[in-house]
Formats: C-alpha cells, structure tokens, sequence
C-alpha cells in the first residue's frame, strides 16, 4: 500500500513540475517577445515621431512599465493564492497573460490611430505585468510545495526552466519572421509570435486544470492556517527576507534583458550586426541556457552549503559577463556568441536555485506573497531598467565600459544578499527536516 502511495505521489508531483514548466514557458514567452520587439520595431512602430535613440530609449521605458505592474500582480495574486490555492491562482493569471498578449498582436499603430497607439501598449503591458506578477510564484510553489523530501530545489527548477524555453521560442519566432523584407516585417510580420500565444495558452489552460492543489496549502486551509492579509504580514514580520530577497534576484533578472534586449539594441543599431545575426546568437545563447541551467538545482542540491554553491555559480559572472560586452563589441560574429554564450552559464546555474532557496526562507502560509514581492519588485527596480539604465549609460558616456561597471555591480549585489539571506531560518521543514545537507541556519 505504501508502495502505491509512494508511486501516486511522485506522479503528483511530476505532473505539477511539468504542469509548472509548460505554463511558465507559455507566460515568458509572451512576455519576452515584448522585449524583443520593443529592441526591434516598436520604436518605429508606435513612436516614430522619436528618432534614433531617443525612440529605442522611449520603447525600452514600455517595456519596463511591464515589470512596473509586476510587483501589484504579486500582492494581488499572492494574497489569493496564500488564502485560495496555488491552482486557482495559476488559471487566471495565464489567461491574462494570453489576451493582453494577442491584443498587443491586434493593435494598431501610430500611423493609423495616432498617440492612442502607444497609450493602448503601455495599458496592454501594465496588464501582462499584472498576470506575470502573479504566475512566477505560483509556478515555482507548486512545483516545489509538491517535490518529495529533499527535492525541492529540483522541482522548483521546473519552473525555473520555463524562462529559458520561452526567451528561445521568442528568439526563433522573430529570427524567423525577421527574414521578412523590413517592409513586411514592420508592417505584419512582426505581430504573428503575440497572435500564436492565443493557441498556447490553450495548450497551458488543458495541463494547468490537471494538477492538484499543493500539500502545503491543502493542508494550511484545512487547518484554517491562511494569513488574513499576507502582504502586510510580510512587510511587517519579514522586512529584512524581502530585502534581501530583492537583491538575491537580481542578476538572475538581469542578465537575460543584458543579452537580450539591451545588447540586441545595441549591437544592431550603433555596432556592425544585422537583425538575424545577433538573433542567432541569443538563440545559441538560451539553448545553452537550456542544458546548463538544470545543473544549478542539481549543485546546490548535493552541496553541504547552499553558500559555497551560490558563490561557485556566480563569482565567474564577474568576469564572463565584462567579457561578453567585450567580445561583442569586436563586431566579430564568432567571438560575439562565444561571449554571449558563456557568459550564460553562471547566471542560468544560478537561477535554476534561486526559486528554491527563496522559498525556503518564507514560512508558508505567506510564501506565495513572499517570494512574489521578491522576485517582481526586484524586476521592477533593478531587472526591468537594465536596458534603460544601460542605454542611458551609453548615451551619456558613448562607451560600453560604464554598462560593464553598472553589469559588475548587479552580479556582487545578488551574490552580497543571497549569503545574507541563507543564513536566515530554513521553513521548508518537509524537505530540509531530516536532511544532514539543509542548511537551516547560518551558512
């Protein structure tokens, strides 16, 4: 019997990591597609009355007002999932995602409906932050809320993993219609990866309904455990976790918008590359992220210290992330994906942990509104205006090397708080309890 039990549980558990990675892919899909057309075309599209730089700067701004919305996604779903379920929450906010996604591939632009074009985008965008916002922790909680003992950095990785399955859907969708002639592409063609998120939010919404609801929160609301109001319980009873948490996220943020939006930007509008080109070398880019990325989860699980784990993963990004910049700036088309893929691979391992090790430290029945502040207002102050503060920094001194320093500093910020915040209390009794590897007080 304990052997059925055994087996229906791992099945449960497994069906929640892939129902957690299928859904988190389809929600960073949409959302990184923003930001690649925002590198790509809105500047022309919906501001073309902002030439140059100025225009790429104004469309970097819509793309940050997404992780503007963010952190009101993660109070509000957050306080629903830490008083309704993990599940609930999880079907509301994909949906969400997938109609402000199709409506952005249906607007029209400037030319045709003048300055309510743009109003109509940063409105659409707020939206898709909201539901974003919301979906990050619910993925990672049921995933990780349903891992077996001593696994949840493992499941809580399935969510992880849906960021950089998305960011290369994204990249192939728009290598592929950037083949267009530019006519083409600027006119239609680049709508049609915001119209297919329609028919992948379907395919999410199927496998979604499927999971079960977490053990953690089944068992706090049959114990009428749930937090009255989460949001003021974390503000008033856990400042320092959501301090520390903010910065622990950082280049786990970051990074991606350094490679993807910023350094697109910029190697095809001041450097040598054309479109194509350096889309290829952000797609080579998230496929190394792809298999290197599960490695963090499977490092820091083994390791005795979750510290020395955090700190082999990024003290390389120091120099591998400099180094990216660098070689990218050689116009070469080989060194520049050499760069870019390398430097991938601290910040992936990274955050693959990051989800696990920050739940961790919430107790759970605040832990959805936890670690949604976390990672969204992280994203709001620090990941989302990477490419704004990166291309202010160009603007202003006309070189790169001002981009690295500001890149240096986010790396030391993430690695200075995550020590910090590993020696705080471990919560996650069911996976750390009885393991000689947990790491429940200071490292």
């Amino acid at each position: 019997m304990g052997a059925v039990n055994a087996r229906e549980q791992s099945r449960t558990a497994n069906r929640a990591g892939i129902g957690a990675f299928i859904g988190s892919t389809i929600e960073w899909f949409d959302f990184y597609i923003y930001g690649t057309a925002s590198a790509l075309v809105f500047d022309k599209v919906f501001f073309p009355e902002l030439d140059g730089a100025v225009g790429t700067l104004v469309a970097f701004a819509t793309f940050w007002v997404g992780f503007l919305a963010r952190p009101l996604g993660g109070i509000v779903f957050g306080h629903i999932g830490d008083r309704l379920g993990r599940k609930k929450t999880l079907v509301i906010t994909l949906l969400m995602m997938g109609i402000a996604t199709t409506l952005i591939g249906l607007l029209p632009g400037y030319a045709q409906i003048g300055v309510w074009a743009p109003i109509l985008l940063v409105v659409i965008r707020m939206v898709q932050g909201i539901g974003l916002g919301g979906e990050w922790g619910g993925s990672v909680l049921i995933a990780s809320e349903h891992a077996p003992k001593g696994k949840s950095i493992l499941y809580g990785a399935f969510a992880q993993q849906g960021s950089p399955v998305g960011n290369t859907l994204s990249t192939l969708s728009f290598l592929a219609i950037s083949q267009l002639p530019d006519e083409a592409f600027l006119g239609w063609g680049w709508r049609i990866p915001f119209l297919a998120s329609a028919l992948l939010v379907l395919v999410g919404l199927f496998i979604r309904m499927r999971v079960t609801e977490s053990p953690a929160m089944a068992n706090l609301i049959e114990r009428k455990k749930v937090a009255k109001l989460p949001v003021w319980e974390v503000v008033r009873s856990h400042p320092a976790l959501l301090a520390l948490g903010i910065g622990a996220c950082t280049i786990g943020l970051s990074a991606t918008y350094f490679k993807s939006t910023f350094a697109l930007s910029w190697a095809t509008s001041t450097l040598e590359f054309d479109k194509s080109s350096f889309l290829t070398i952000i797609l080579v880019a998230n496929i190394v992220q792809i298999f290197a990325q599960p490695f963090g989860a499977v490092i820091a699980t083994r390791m005795r210290s979750w510290s020395r784990a955090v700190t082999i993963m990024l003290l390389p990004e120091v120099v591998l992330l400099p180094l990216m910049f660098v070689l990218i700036s050689t116009n070469n088309y080989g060194l520049a994906m050499v760069g870019v893929a390398v430097a991938t691979v601290p910040h992936c391992l990274y955050y693959a942990a990051l989800a696990g090790m920050l739940a961790s430290r919430f107790p759970a029945h605040v832990r959805y509104t936890g670690i949604s502040l976390c990672y969204q207002l992280c994203g709001t102050i620090l990941g989302g205006t990477t490419p704004i503060v990166g291309q202010f920094l160009l603007n202003l001194s006309g070189s790169i090397t001002a981009v690295i320093g500001y890149a240096i500093f986010q790396v030391l910020l993430t690695l200075g708080c995550m020590l910090l915040l590993l020696r705080r209390p471990n919560h996650d009794d069911r996976a750390h309890a009885e393991s000689p590897r947990a790491e429940a007080v200071p490292a």
